[in-house]
C-alpha cells in the first residue's frame, strides 16, 4: 500500500483519533485539511444499512444542491423539432438527434449530463451499452427524460447531483469546493442528508445512516456525528 505524503500526514494530524465532528466542525476541519494548489471539491460519503443486490433496497435519485456544486455541468440534450431550440434557449451545451449518436458511438464525450425528451429514447436506447456503464443514461427518475426541457437544464445548471447506493451500500456525492464557506457546505450537506433520509427504501432493516465522512480531493475523511445538523 502506497504511503501517504507529507502534506496528507500533516493534514491527518488536525482530526482527532475516534472523534466525531458536529457539521459545522468538519466544514471547517475539510477546508483546513485542503493542501492541493487546485480548488479541490469536498465530497459527502454516506454508508446505509442496505443491500443493493436487492432491489427493494436500492437508493437512486437526484436532489438540487442550495449552493451547487461550484461546476458547471455540460448538458448534452436528446431532441427533434422544436424542442432542439427550446433546448438552446435553456442553455443546454448541444442539443439534436442521430448527428449526437453517431459522434457519442465514434467516442465522444464532451458532456456532463445527457437529457431526452421521451419520443427520442427508441433512439437513445442505441447508446445504452455506452452510456450506461458511464451513468450518463438519461433516466425518468432523475428527471432527465422529460419534456419540460427547460425545467431540467435549469435545474442541472444550478447543481443538481445524482446519488446512487454502489455495491457495498455507500453513497458518495460532492458537494462543493474548499472555496465556499462552511455555511453553504453545511447547508448541501443538510439538503442532500434529508434527502437521503427521505429515500431510505422500504426494504430497508435496523440502523439506516450508518456513517458519514466528508472529505476534500486530496484531503483526509473527517468523520461526522449522526445526530448533528448545521448549527
Amino acid at each position: 500500500m502506497a504511503k501517504a505524503g507529507k502534506k496528507y500526514q500533516d493534514a491527518a494530524k488536525l482530526l482527532e483519533a475516534g472523534k466525531l465532528y458536529t457539521v459545522s466542525e468538519a466544514m471547517e476541519l475539510v477546508k483546513k485539511t485542503a493542501t492541493a494548489k487546485f480548488d479541490e471539491t469536498v465530497e459527502m460519503h454516506v454508508r446505509l444499512g442496505v443491500d443493493p443486490k436487492y432491489a427493494d433496497q436500492q437508493v437512486r435519485g437526484a436532489v438540487v444542491l442550495p449552493h451547487g456544486t461550484g461546476k458547471t455541468k455540460r448538458v448534452l440534450v436528446f431532441a427533434k423539432g422544436d424542442k432542439v431550440a427550446e433546448a438552446e434557449n435553456a442553455g443546454a451545451d448541444y442539443a439534436g438527434s442521430d448527428e449526437f449518436v453517431t459522434k457519442i458511438q465514434g467516442g465522444w464525450f464532451d458532456f456532463d449530463v445527457a437529457v431526452a425528451t421521451p419520443d427520442m429514447m427508441g433512439v437513445v436506447g442505441r447508446l445504452g451499452k455506452i452510456l450506461g456503464p458511464r451513468g450518463l443514461m438519461p433516466n425518468p427518475k432523475l428527471g432527465t427524460v422529460t419534456m419540460d426541457l427547460e425545467k431540467a437544464i435549469r435545474e442541472i445548471k444550478a447543481g443538481k447531483v445524482e446519488y446512487r447506493t454502489d455495491k457495498a451500500g455507500n453513497i458518495h456525492v460532492p458537494i462543493g469546493k474548499v472555496s465556499f464557506d462552511s455555511a453553504k457546505l453545511a447547508d448541501n450537506y443538510r439538503t442532500l442528508l434529508e434527502t437521503l433520509i427521505k429515500a431510505k427504501p422500504s426494504g430497508a432493516k435496523g440502523q439506516y445512516v450508518r456513517t458519514i465522512t466528508v472529505a476534500s480531493t486530496m484531503g483526509p475523511g473527517v468523520p461526522v456525528q449522526l445526530t448533528s445538523r448545521p448549527e
